[in-house]
């Protein structure tokens, strides 16, 4: 994943523009969208905002939750964090390319 932040959508709040992909994959790791949801963009990106907005903006409140799931579940961390980052990247494809 490229550490270039992304742009922000239109309707996302202001957190979102310096966030990279990596980033924003760790915040959806930990929101309550499931590989299962078989989500939609808008679904994810209200996810990731739900989410950050749930920990006041600070996406470091999020990594603590990534490493105690990788701590406590390791069998099915690395399948959910490749979700969270394919997920991403194909939701914001159109703003990694124009990055």
């Amino acid at each position: 994943m490229s550490n270039t932040p992304l742009p922000s959508p239109t309707n996302a709040s202001p957190t979102i523009p310096s966030l990279t992909a990596a980033e924003l994959a760790e915040v959806l790791f930990c929101s309550g969208l499931q590989e299962s949801d078989h989500p939609t963009a808008e679904q994810v990106r209200a996810a990731i905002e739900a989410r950050l907005g749930a920990c006041g903006g600070d996406r470091h409140a999020c990594l603590a939750v990534v490493a105690q799931e990788a701590g406590d579940h390791p069998e099915t961390y690395l399948a959910r964090m490749r979700w969270a980052l394919t997920t991403v990247s194909e939701t914001y494809r159109g703003d990694l390319a124009a990055a």
